[in-house]
């Protein structure tokens, strides 16, 4: 079984000593040194500030002037509600086992697998990035409207040259602060990011202080643009401290044109903008690499950090309507630094949270970019990023996204990026609820997350309620990111990737087959829906190649097992020898291109393995009901590996990743004269053990005569039309009356017919043969069958051929078998084998002279040429001991008739009803 990682395999028992752990990191056995971040510094501190970002400084006022106190309360507990779902499910797969670099991109490629998890991780890469130039765009414009030249803020020191060049200025020595604390590691952002935190929160304690401690004053506002470009004359907001009236007329909404864009605002649009800003709750994760305990720290810190950032907004929101009147909310979103004690610290403030979630982005955005480019999911477009210090920091992939930080600023505003790269936060936010569902849904036993407070109802709710947010903050980018993951996925699905890393499709593929097997009831089986379930027995797949091509067109849907038996017995041997030798099969079912399973065995013989597969294999309602083996005969084997296309192999003897060819793991095939590992008689045996089971039998013969594109997955269209001939009718005993047609004959029908459906045998025309005896009239048997062929929906030639000077031709009818079982002398046995056999190749396209008793030297009228033959095949003597004489005629009937299917069925398998 592939395992990525199997920590448990590294510990040690040292007697009486204990034993010792290993450090389990994303760099190897020195990364456990870079893990030096606590809970509070590497989780609540850089959670709660990209959680509330300008948004609790510049927004609260906007939200609650629009929206309304209660309305406001509405969509802040509805926008915790879906943050607080995927925090749960965060929580949950944190707590699942030991966690990597790459925070929330390590999630999910490790549950989803690495199409789907490499494509959000981008994504989310792309979002950090575009976060952190939104940031830092945010806090130019927030200097600038307070220090620019042409401000018209109330500030002296309006010092600072304005415009594109000196804004893009501005943003780059800002990148270049944020960009430095973070090459030098995470220590120093934890300690960069403490520091902002302890500015932004005494910005936060003035301003809650300010709320009690300043007196009620009228605030003059900003004029506004009036009709014609004039201005209307300016008014006054007013606080009126702690009264009930203002509160009385700040419980409903009351929408209106934003003063800065003059649109008009409604609920979505509100809850858009403050869904925005507490969407970074994923911060903390993506420090997963630099966390002591990151299956602990992640689940407590997320949740401390939004609970606490919950009560701040909850309380704001309380005092603003309390405190300030509609038209001061409204149109004035810095009112903070207004009613503040001191303005000044307002201000910091709102310097300080842009600057932290810019840091919080890049550094972010470097860890998931080096998860990536560890990964090596696409390629040497990400190989810089795998560049680390010797401490561990990944510096090469914080230059990289400095690098594209830069290029984003040189788009100058963002505001038309700020609702994409929130969408593409609910995008990995919905991956991780999605991998947090398919594990629970999977039911496997090693998710057992020490964190409960979910369950698969919370996952799923989370999943709509992130989709659900996207298409209502904007459809568009929705859309779009959803196309692009789209495009992402197929990418790395046409480039491969790892297969180690447990995808959880194949434990949810696993949980409903399973569940589905088991409703799959064998007594409600009905002959209708019947279906061919093949057991291919394999010797060596080298000389039965197209043979299990053939095979696999056969099956119509059904079950198709590959079946081989090792020779040998457990108790003499170390180890079972069958286990290794599943790789190199299930590789030969890939390159081979068919859809079969594959299943060993070991056993003392053949035919005791041959009887341990058919009783086996399969389970429930997939089982194998019919048995196919090559036809035993004298015939030279051949090496299809040499001149089949798809087998082709270096001269070196190795594949693509060092792995051995798959002709090295194979014998060749045997040699003319060599010993064979099944006698003629186990074979017979193995036979009528299969009949004895219920089974249906098909025997093939000569089918590497069939030409490639008859064995192909393609239309399999020629020139020259070909015929599929079926004879329903034992030869061995064509007597049977008029037309008979008994189970093994309507069996017959029924796999030529379902080769036919197959797309490379549309071209073959099928051809049914009815053989009347000197004394039967002609026509009568065909009508009758004609009749059943049209209540069968059967298309097909029938054709009536008198049966001609065969031996015992006045002798009286027998049973069924009497013939194979000793009932005529082997000289008469043989004679009527030989005189079917040259019915046969007279009724077929080309004369194959030179078999026993057909003619030689005929002249053949150019036509369509038979494809393939399947024939009657009679039951086995009960007599063990005439086995070998009943292989011997089974030889002479289908000698030389090219491509040959001798199949005996047992089970009713057509039905005329709807």
């Amino acid at each position: 079984m592939a395992s990525e990682n199997s920590p448990l395999l590294a510990y040690r028992l040292l007697g009486d000593e204990g034993f010792t752990a290993p450090a389990i990191g994303p760099g190897g056995p020195g990364a456990a040194s870079t893990r030096k971040l606590s809970t509070f510094l590497g989780v609540v501190v850089p959670t709660v500030l990209s959680m509330f970002s300008i948004v609790v400084f510049l927004r609260i006022g906007f939200v609650v002037g629009h929206a309304g106190l209660l309305q406001a309360l509405a969509m802040l507990l509805v926008a915790y509600f879906i943050l607080a779902l995927t925090v749960l499910s965060v929580c949950a797969i944190a707590t699942n086992g030991a966690v990597r670099g790459g925070g929330a991109y390590f999630m999910i490629s490790r549950t989803l697998g690495p199409e789907v998890g490499g494509s959000i991780g981008l994504m989310f890469y792309l979002a950090n990035v575009c976060g952190c130039a939104v940031s830092l765009l945010g806090l130019v414009e927030a200097m600038l409207d307070t220090f620019g030249t042409d401000s018209t803020g109330s500030s002296e020191l309006r010092v600072l040259p304005q415009g594109y060049g000196w804004s893009l200025l501005y943003g780059s020595l800002l990148l270049g602060l944020v960009g430095g604390v973070c090459t030098l590691g995470a220590g120093l952002y934890a300690r960069a990011s403490f520091l902002t935190f302890l500015l932004v929160s005494g910005s936060l304690f003035s301003v809650l202080v300010s709320f009690v401690a300043v007196r009620p004053r009228d605030i003059l506002l900003a004029p506004q643009p009036g009709p014609n470009g004039s201005s209307l004359p300016p008014h006054v907001g007013h606080f009126t401290g702690f009264n009930s009236s203002t509160l009385k007329a700040n419980l409903g909404a009351g929408y209106a044109k934003d003063y800065t864009t003059g649109a008009m605002m409604t609920f979505a649009s509100v809850f858009a903008v403050l869904f925005n800003g507490c969407t970074g709750i994923m911060a903390g994760a993506n420090m997963s690499g630099e966390l002591k305990d990151p299956s602990r720290a992640i689940p407590l810190g997320t949740i401390v950090a939004v609970a606490y950032t919950f009560f701040i907004y909850t309380l704001l929101f309380f005092l603003s309507s309390f405190t300030c009147d509609r038209i001061l909310l409204q149109e004035y979103y810095g009112f903070f630094g207004a009613i503040s004690l001191w303005s000044p610290l307002v201000l910091i403030g709102v310097y300080a949270t842009s600057l932290s979630a810019s840091m919080s982005s890049l550094i972010g955005a470097s860890r998931i970019l080096h998860a990536l480019a560890q990964d090596d999911l696409f390629g040497v477009i990400l190989a810089p990023a795998k560049v680390v210090t010797r401490g561990g920091n990944p510096w090469g992939a914080v230059l990289y996204s400095w690098g594209l930080v830069q290029l984003v600023l040189l788009a100058g505003k963002l505001n038309t990026l700020a609702a994409v790269v929130t969408v593409f936060y609910l995008v990995a936010y919905a991956a991780v609820d999605l991998s947090c569902l398919s594990l629970e849904w999977a039911s496997a036993p090693n998710f057992r997350p020490t964190f409960s407070l979910f369950s698969w109802h919370t996952c799923l709710l989370g999943v709509a309620s992130c989709l659900l947010m996207m298409f209502l903050i904007s459809p568009g980018a929705a859309g779009g990111s959803l196309l692009l993951m789209g495009l992402l996925c197929a990418l790395l699905t046409a480039r491969g990737g790892p297969s180690s890393w447990g995808y959880v499709s194949q434990a949810l593929l696993f949980h409903q087959v399973r569940k589905y097997l088991l409703r799959l009831d064998v007594r409600k089986e009905h002959v209708k829906f019947w279906r061919p379930q093949l057991l291919l027995l394999v010797g060596n797949p080298r000389g039965a190649l197209p043979l299990l091509r053939l095979a696999n067109q056969l099956k119509k849907g059904g079950l198709y097992v590959l079946g081989h038996v090792t020779l040998g017995d457990l108790d003499c041997l170390p180890s079972d020898p069958v286990q290794p030798q599943y790789g190199a099969w299930l590789s030969l079912v890939d390159r081979a291109q068919v859809k079969a399973f594959v299943d060993l065995t070991l056993s003392p013989s053949v035919r005791q393995g041959a009887q341990h597969l058919l009783q086996i294999s399969g389970l429930g309602g997939m089982k194998p009901n019919t048995l196919v083996l090559g036809f035993y005969d004298d015939a030279t084997p051949q090496d299809h590996f040499l001149t089949d296309p798809a087998f082709s192999e270096p001269a070196d003897g190795t594949q693509e990743g060092g792995s051995p060819a798959l002709s090295t793991l194979f014998p060749p095939p045997r040699a003319p004269g060599s010993p064979r590992a099944l006698s003629p008689q186990d074979y017979v045996a193995t036979v009528a053990d299969a009949l004895k089971m219920n089974k249906n039998v098909v025997l093939a013969r000569a089918c590497g005569a069939l030409p490639p594109e008859r064995l192909s997955r393609g239309s399999g269209s020629t020139s020259q039309p070909h015929h599929v001939d079926v004879w329903p009718l034992n030869l061995l005993r064509p007597r049977g009356g008029p037309g008979y047609v008994d189970v093994c004959g309507l069996f017959l029908l029924q796999m030529a017919t379902i080769l036919g459906m197959v797309p490379a045998w549309h071209s073959a025309r099928l051809r049914i043969f009815l053989c009347l005896g000197p004394r039967e009239a002609p026509g009568a048997a065909e009508g009758r069958l004609r009749a059943l062929l049209s209540q069968l929906r059967i298309r097909a030639e029938v054709q009536e051929v008198v049966w001609g000077e065969g031996a015992g031709s006045g002798e009286p009818e027998e049973e069924e078998g009497d013939f194979v079982n000793g009932g005529w002398g082997d000289a008469e046995a043989e004679a009527l084998a030989c005189s079917a056999n040259a019915l046969v190749q007279a009724q077929q396209g080309q004369g194959r002279g030179g078999g026993p008793g057909g003619p030689e030297g005929r002249d053949v009228e150019e036509g369509p040429t038979t494809a393939l033959t399947f024939l009657y095949l009679p039951r086995p003597p009960a007599d063990p001991a005439r086995y070998t004489r009943y292989l011997a005629l089974m030889e002479i009937l289908s000698h030389d008739l090219g491509p040959t299917l001798l199949i005996h069925g047992v089970t009713p398998v057509t039905c005329t009803d709807l």
